[in-house]
C-alpha cells in the first residue's frame, strides 16, 4: 500500500481522515459476549479486548490468523554525546542478527505465529545530533513515515512495531518531554544500562534539545527529536488505522513514537493497546498520559517489539475465547 502523502502536513491530514470503529460489529460482539458460557465479566479484561478487536476488524466474531511484526532500525547522531552504553555499530550488527533469526523478537514472533520483517533505514547516515540541529529534514522524516506506512501488509489482522537504534531512548525521552511537559530528568532513564555519569549526560542532552527546538507541534517534535525508526513506527501505526488493523504498542520508544500521533490528532490511537509496561522508568508515566493500561508487566526493557509480540498471545486468547466459546443456547447450558 503506497503512502498517500509526500509532506508532513499531508500526513497530518491523512491521519485525521482515519476510519472509526465499526459500531455494528462492536454491538454484535457485545451481544455475543453476553451469551457466552461464563458468568458476566468472568474473563475480565479479555472480554473488553475481544470486543475492541472485533469493532476494529468489523466482525462480531473475528479470528486472529495473520499477525505481523515489523522492526525498524535507525542510527542517531546524538550518540556522539555519549548517551548509550553501546556503540552505534551495534544497530547494524543487530539487524544482521534479526536477519539470521537469532534475536528474542525472532523467537517471540515464531511462537505466536507472526510474520516478521526488518527495515533498516539509512544506517550509514545517522540523523543529525539534535543538540545542534533538527534530527531530520522534512524530506527525511516523511521518507521514514512512508517506509513505515508501506511496510504494513494489508492482509495482516494484527500489528506490532518494534525498533533497533542505539541512542533511541534519548530520542524517546526528548519526544515525551516535548509532548507532555515536565523536566528532562522525569523522562530520561538508563536505557541500555548507562551509569550515573551516562544518565547525567542523557538528561543534559534532552534538556539542551528541548531548549533548542520549537516542538509545540507534535509532528515537528518527531522531526526535530526523533529518529528514522521512530518515524517509521508512527507511519506503520497510522497505516494500520486506515486498514482497520489493530495495533499492540511495544515499550517506551514505540509508545513515544505513537504519542506524536496521539497528540497530533484526537483519537489517533484508538485502534491500539499497550502490550506491556517496560522497565524503562518513564514508560508508566507516558502510558498514563495517554490513558493506556498495559496488558503485561514483566520487567522487560529489550525493545525490538518484544513486549508487544509477547502480548499477541494475550490478544489471541481473548479473541479465541470470544469467537470459539459456545453460547448458553449452543451448549444447552441454563443461563442466569
Amino acid at each position: 500500500m503506497s503512502a498517500p502523502f509526500s509532506k508532513l502536513a499531508e500526513f497530518r491530514d491523512v491521519l485525521a481522515a482515519g476510519p472509526q470503529i465499526d459500531a455494528t460489529a462492536l454491538a454484535g460482539a457485545q451481544d455475543r459476549n453476553g451469551q457466552l458460557t461464563k458468568p458476566p465479566g468472568a474473563l475480565g479484561r479479555l472480554e473488553d479486548l475481544a470486543i475492541w478487536y472485533a469493532g476494529w476488524r468489523g466482525d462480531a466474531r473475528p479470528q486472529i490468523a495473520a499477525p505481523q511484526v515489523i522492526i525498524f532500525a535507525g542510527n542517531h547522531g546524538v550518540c556522539a554525546q555519549g548517551v548509550s552504553a553501546f556503540p552505534a555499530e551495534v544497530t547494524a550488527q543487530m539487524v544482521a542478527n534479526f536477519g539470521h533469526g537469532g534475536a528474542a523478537i525472532n523467537q517471540l514472533s515464531k511462537t505466536f505465529g507472526a510474520t516478521m520483517s526488518v527495515h533498516a533505514l539509512d544506517l550509514d547516515t545517522p540523523t543529525a545530533d539534535f543538540t545542534t540541529a533538527p534530527a531530520m529534514t522534512e524530506a527525511e522524516v516523511v521518507s521514514a513515515l512512508q517506509t513505515g506506512w508501506n511496510a504494513v501488509d494489508p492482509q495482516a489482522d494484527l500489528l506490532v512495531t518494534g525498533e533497533m537504534g542505539i541512542g533511541n531512548t534519548t530520542s524517546a525521552a526528548a519526544i515525551a518531554a516535548a509532548l507532555f511537559g515536565g523536566a528532562a530528568a522525569e523522562w530520561t532513564g538508563r536505557g541500555t544500562g548507562v551509569d550515573d555519569a551516562g544518565l547525567a549526560r542523557k538528561t543534559d542532552v534532552v534538556t539542551r534539545a528541548l531548549a533548542l527546538h520549537d516542538v509545540s507541534d507534535p509532528l515537528e517534535a518527531l522531526r526535530c527529536l526523533g529518529g528514522r525508526e521512530l518515524a517509521a513506527m508512527a507511519g506503520a501505526i497510522a497505516a494500520a488505522r486506515h486498514l482497520r488493523i489493530p495495533v499492540i504498542l511495544d515499550g517506551f520508544i514505540c509508545t513515544a513514537a505513537a504519542a506524536t500521533l496521539f497528540k497530533a490528532v484526537s483519537g489517533a490511537l484508538d485502534h491500539t493497546v499497550a502490550g506491556h509496561l517496560s522497565a524503562e522508568g518513564a514508560h508508566r508515566r507516558l502510558l498514563d498520559a495517554m490513558g493506556k493500561e498495559p496488558l503485561l508487566s514483566l520487567g522487560l526493557r529489550l525493545g525490538e517489539g518484544s513486549g508487544g509480540a509477547l502480548a499477541i498471545g494475550v490478544l489471541k486468547a481473548a479473541v479465541a475465547c470470544h469467537s470459539d466459546m459456545a453460547t448458553f443456547a449452543e451448549a444447552g447450558v441454563s443461563g442466569a
